[in-house]
């Protein structure tokens, strides 16, 4: 067996592993790095009362603990299922080289996890939105930007 099919066997094997274990939804990723897995997870939505405890988000939380690095560099995704908006956004973040799914998000639409609110959200204008947004203290909060801007000892990312 091709070595990215046995890395992506033990992702579809988390996402049974955690439904199964009553954890969350049907979702398994894992984090590859140098042909080895150094992240794994499952969904854990409902058991964690978090629901930003998608696969992905466990695996890459997972993944930069053991790396001791908050960038996944060289590494590979391995999921289940494609990512959704959120997780999408935290693997752009996470910097990885490449991004394996099995299952797509009309797979996971058919069995009740439909993204397509979030993606049909994010292109409108802030006042468009279904949850109001209100901007405050603008101000305040750009002296911060500011200092951050102007601090000589940052760590970039």
């Amino acid at each position: 067996m091709e070595i990215a099919n046995v890395f992506m066997q033990r992702a579809i094997e988390l996402s049974k592993l955690g439904m199964q274990g009553g954890k969350g939804g049907p979702f398994g990723c894992v984090i590859v790095k140098d042909g080895k897995i150094v992240g794994e997870g499952y969904n854990q939505v409902t058991s964690n009362n978090d629901p930003t405890a998608h696969a992905e988000i466990t695996a890459i939380r997972d993944a930069c603990k053991k790396l001791q690095t908050f960038q996944l560099d060289g590494c590979e995704i391995y999921t289940s299922c494609e990512p959704c908006p959120m997780c999408l956004g935290a693997i752009y973040w996470a910097r990885p080289d490449k991004i394996y799914f099995a299952n797509t998000r009309e797979d996971a639409q058919s069995i009740g996890f439909d993204d397509s609110f979030i993606y049909d959200e994010i292109p409108l204008a802030i006042t468009a939105r279904k949850i109001p947004m209100e901007q405050l203290n603008r101000d305040a909060a750009k002296l911060v930007f500011d200092e951050w801007n102007n601090k000589t000892d940052k760590i970039e990312y």
